[in-house]
């Protein structure tokens, strides 16, 4: 409870006890809302208000993470109290997805940006050398087996099963593969890298087969269509895994438990976020990419979807970034 906020700043400390008395009165009407008379509810909605302004002004200048959940758990309460629990789950589910998961993504654009570098730079590097040297083509694989893969596996592989069938084992195998980019983040971000860096050359592998082939229009009608969407939702985990190593790495003034834990929450809400996005890629890359439709209505599918999610992540994320959202769950149970 507040009473328990250590005071380690003074103007902590003079926010805490300038303000303290509206929040126990807070906490008084929060607790007895079955029996307030009508002017006690238009006062729990005014110091509901101004101890959601002070939580915002907790957040953005005196970063005490006691404090901060004590005032997050005291307007969560209240908000329950006059929003009613009937509404919550909806109001959850859409403050996630609206705030907690951009503002989170945001807050690791920078970290993201590395991932997507290991990401791009080695597909690039097998891409450019597998398609211009003709010893690194050999070393492949044979002509037969590499004629095979062009002419026919690869495409065939994107029907090989009914829609539904198929659309399901590849989100799967997305999420498994964005969890490992994730959870092995706690390896001070080596196993991240070690993910991304073999997810990238394996797409430069068969970009520069196609590419030594003559076949490069094929190959990128197949992949942008869902690629685009399912590498940045991969990257995006790729980045949630760094700063699960740099918490490590780097805890601050903090243990480096406490530090992991708090960067955890952070984290975690990319990684549930990123489930629809993985499921959309996978609706994608089972009903449209093996489609009658044309290569460019496939491609733009891909496109539309890619712009549409980086501008919800980072749009919408540095705006809620800017009204105060961290991009940890407790976002949701307070405005920001």
């Amino acid at each position: 409870m507040l009473e328990h906020v250590p005071l380690r700043l003074v103007d902590t400390r003079h926010f805490i006890e300038t303000r303290r008395p509206e929040w126990d009165r807070l906490r008084d009407l929060t607790e007895r809302a079955r029996q307030l008379e009508p002017r006690e509810v238009d006062e729990l909605i005014d110091r509901y208000h101004a101890a959601s302004s002070d939580l915002s002004a907790a957040r953005t200048h005196h970063r005490d993470r006691q404090l901060i959940n004590a005032l997050t758990t005291l307007v969560g309460a209240a908000n329950g109290v006059i929003y009613g629990t009937k509404s919550s789950a909806r109001r959850a589910f859409v403050g996630f997805f609206a705030v907690v998961f951009p503002a989170a993504v945001w807050a690791h654009r920078w970290r993201i940006a590395l991932a997507a570098a290991l990401f791009v730079l080695p597909a690039l590097v097998f891409g450019v050398w597998i398609s211009n040297s003709d010893a690194a083509l050999e070393a492949t694989a044979d002509e037969t087996t590499r004629a095979a893969y062009v002419e026919v596996d690869f495409e065939e592989y994107y029907s090989s099963e009914p829609a539904e069938q198929f659309s399901t084992e590849v989100f799967i195998n997305n999420v498994r593969v964005a969890f490992l980019a994730f959870a092995l983040g706690i390896t001070l971000g080596l196993g991240t890298a070690a993910v991304l860096l073999a997810n990238g050359a394996f797409l430069g592998l068969a970009a520069g087969l196609f590419h030594a082939s003559d076949a490069a229009p094929q190959f990128w009608g197949l992949i942008m269509p869902h690629g685009l969407l399912e590498i940045s939702a991969i990257v995006v985990a790729g980045g949630a895994g760094f700063a699960l190593g740099w918490a490590v790495v780097s805890p601050g003034d903090q243990t480096r438990f406490a530090a992991l834990a708090e960067e955890g929450q952070r984290s975690a809400a990319i990684v549930l976020g990123l489930i629809p996005v993985f499921g959309v890629a996978a609706l994608i890359e089972g009903f449209v990419t093996p489609s009658p439709l044309s290569t460019p209505i496939r491609v733009a599918i891909g496109v539309i979807a890619f712009a549409a999610f980086w501008t919800w992540t980072l749009l919408w994320g540095r705006n809620a970034a800017a009204a105060g959202a961290t991009g940890r769950f407790t976002d949701v149970l307070a405005p920001t």
